[in-house]
């Protein structure tokens, strides 16, 4: 049980890695500020959800 949750817990860390990186390149077009975000994934997608219009908060 272990080794699957430890599975899926590698594999949500490359989405959000993944999504982050998406996201950075389409707004900035830097490798620098996409290998930034990659970085940080999940935070720099919620942040991104967070402060954009039509996002999280409306």
């Amino acid at each position: 049980m272990n080794s699957a949750r430890d599975t899926a817990t590698s594999a949500g860390i490359g989405l959000g890695s993944a999504i982050a990186v998406a996201i950075s390149w389409s707004l900035h077009q830097s490798i620098v500020w996409a290998i930034v975000h990659g970085f940080f994934g999940w935070l720099y997608v919620i942040y991104y959800a967070f402060t954009r219009p039509g996002g999280l908060s409306g």
